[in-house]
């Protein structure tokens, strides 16, 4: 039996106002290009219904305590749901969508790199290799307990007495014929291999940050979902703690020095989103009360620059990051 790698209750929250923001323009983009585009529209609507998906799982995923590897659990399969549908969500993305998005709105632009850092920022949750969890997973070596009695916290004693120098429990040799049987344990190997996907994570949501800043204004709430999910995985993927604050703390200074207009509804996304940065800044801190967040322009970040167009990145926004590890696949 091992933990499962759990989310916090504050990070879980980010994670779902971000997938909220990402779902609804996802849906807004879909049927706005499928008389233009309806390839696209239809491989945009499928990395929808896996996102919602994959968000009902996490939600799951979020009340579960332990996971027991040894066994075929619906813990287990929850496991490997979360696993599979990021999976096929970054397949869809890297060959189909990204690849047609150059030519249309900026939004989409920024949010398709967005979406793939957040499906590396799933595997990186759940199936990294280390685990950024100390306790999530851990190893058992047979060898490990050899010379110490095993503990029984049932009961007072170690372990029950022996009988005729045989420990209970025992079962001695086995009948002749009969070979030990090795019980192989369930693994999400088979869907993903398991290594370390920081270095990916961290290039993709450095260039979808970038790429926000460059083409949006600070108060877009597809920006925000950007600023917001990068924060998250700086504090819990990476341990950073300041430069997860700092970068709250930009974003929420952006906001208010944009000047460009929302309906109701992206304001309520962007207010939201705002809150959630304004909560990043005091994590962490003892007994800031909120301090972080009112000192004085000359302790907090500059801003990022105003929105640019995509034709004017030569000198601006990096190319394409390229990972060592490639693509999925």
């Amino acid at each position: 039996m091992a933990r499962f790698q759990k989310l916090d209750e504050f990070a879980f929250r980010s994670l779902m106002a971000a997938s909220e923001v990402d779902q609804k323009f996802l849906g807004r983009f879909a049927k706005g290009t499928n008389n233009a585009n309806p390839f696209l529209s239809a491989m945009l609507y499928k990395v929808l219904g896996l996102s919602v998906l994959l968000s009902r799982k996490l939600i799951r995923a979020r009340r579960l305590r332990r996971l027991d590897t040894t066994r075929d659990t619906k813990s287990l399969q929850l496991y490997h749901h979360i696993i599979w549908l990021s999976r096929e969500g970054l397949t869809i993305l890297e060959e189909y969508i990204l690849p047609m998005v150059d030519n249309y709105a900026f939004e989409l632009f920024v949010l398709a790199h967005k979406l793939r850092a957040s499906f590396y920022h799933i595997f990186v949750l759940f199936h990294n290799q280390p685990s950024i969890h100390q306790t999530a997973i851990p190893s058992f070596s047979p060898d490990s307990g050899k010379g110490k009695a095993p503990a029984n916290r049932d009961s007072l004693r170690s372990s029950p007495p022996a009988i005729n120098g045989v420990p209970i429990g025992n079962p001695g040799p086995l009948p002749p014929g009969l070979a030990p049987v090795s019980i192989p344990k369930p693994s999400a190997n088979f869907l993903l291999p398991a290594r370390n996907y920081i270095p990916d994570a961290s290039t993709y949501f450095s260039y979808a940050s970038d790429l926000a800043d460059f083409n949006l204004s600070g108060s877009h709430p597809i920006r925000l979902s950007v600023k917001t999910e990068y924060a998250a995985y700086l504090y819990d993927c990476l341990h950073d703690a300041e430069a997860s604050r700092k970068l709250a703390q930009a974003a929420i200074r952006d906001v208010y020095n944009a000047q460009e207009g929302m309906d109701d509804e992206m304001f309520e996304d962007a207010a939201e989103l705002v809150r959630i940065l304004g909560k990043m800044m005091r994590r962490g801190l003892k007994g800031s009360g909120g301090s972080s967040g009112s000192r004085s322009t000359g302790t907090t970040p500059q801003s990022t620059p105003r929105p640019g167009k995509r034709n004017g990145f030569e000198n601006g926004v990096p190319k394409v990051p390229v990972t060592s590890n490639g693509r999925l696949s």
